[in-house]
């Protein structure tokens, strides 16, 4: 993580306590050098390895990822749910989720009807930042502060955290943890999902390789390779013991996460003996051009 600095003009709501809720950042209004004042506009400066310590600098820290500017993990968030507030994303913009209540009452007694979309710390990423060369099936599944490389298609299923994401052509139909990164031409199949360590006790950033396949309801607690697959419908943890297969034999019984990194795996589980088994992986997976063109 390096010291860059960034300094961005953005535009926000407060509350009835005068507090900023969240804000807006243009792409044109970020930049890594002083810039003159905008009148109309907050100014807010930030350091890549400095944690946020207001919602304009957590709201600007968010915008740098979503809009490719720092990778997952390349910029400090510590704290930032303490920082962010809970607000009610609204069909009449967001409102501070302690006066929902009111200002609910107050539109329906003049007859007015507003849609909640959602009550949480995190909007959506497409109502800040505009993605052409993505698809998102379903914008409520992809958090402000997830990074979609160019060509990623997230389906319905799928979901992406704030601080993880893809770096090329990637579908997802699983969950992307806080902290996951996925890479080139790889899939997240559908309810497959990726241990993130916000919670749980996981200290380890998963990260998977180039052209790996997490096949539909399986999980992954170790960071892959490139060329990797990991059966459907098995979880494999970092403390999971693993029979290394080498010529049809065992080879050696590990934990998995002494396999960490490595390339060219293939995970399943022996459906006689229940054990998980690593072997060579001789099928590379490839994604379906077709699904990426996003034109």
């Amino acid at each position: 993580m390096t010291n860059q600095k960034w300094i961005g003009f953005g535009k926000g709501t407060k509350n009835k306590k005068g507090e900023y809720i969240e804000m807006y950042f243009s792409p044109d209004d970020i930049s890594t050098s002083a810039a003159e004042i905008k009148e109309g506009y907050e100014k807010v400066e930030v350091s890549d390895d400095v944690p946020p310590s207001s919602v304009p600098e957590a709201y600007l820290k968010l915008h740098l990822l979503s809009l490719r500017l720092v990778k997952p993990n390349e910029t400090n968030l510590d704290g930032i749910f303490g920082i962010l507030h809970t607000v009610a994303w609204t069909s009449a913009g967001p409102i501070d989720s302690n006066e929902l209540k009111e200002f609910l009452n107050e539109k329906r007694n003049k007859g007015e009807y507003v849609k909640v979309y959602s009550v949480d710390k995190f909007p959506c990423l497409t109502d800040y930042v505009a993605l052409n060369d993505v698809r998102i099936a379903d914008a409520s599944r992809v958090r402000l502060g997830a990074y979609l490389g160019p060509g990623t298609t997230v389906m319905h299923e799928g979901s992406v955290n704030f601080n993880g994401g893809t770096l090329g052509e990637a579908m997802v139909e699983g969950r992307i943890a806080q902290g996951v990164i996925v890479g080139d031409k790889s899939d997240i199949g559908g309810g497959a999902s990726t241990l993130g360590t916000l919670s749980g006790g996981n200290q380890v950033i998963i990260s998977i390789g180039e052209s790996c396949l997490l096949g539909a309801n399986s999980g992954l607690g170790i960071p892959l390779g490139d060329r990797c697959t990991i059966e459907s419908g098995l979880y494999v943890t970092g403390s999971s013991k693993v029979q290394v297969i080498e010529n049809g034999k065992v080879k050696e019984t590990v934990k998995a996460m002494e396999l960490a990194h490595k390339s060219d795996l293939l995970f399943i589980r022996n459906s006689i003996t229940g054990s998980i088994e690593c072997r060579d992986n001789r099928n590379v997976n490839e994604l379906n051009e077709d699904l990426h063109d996003n034109n």
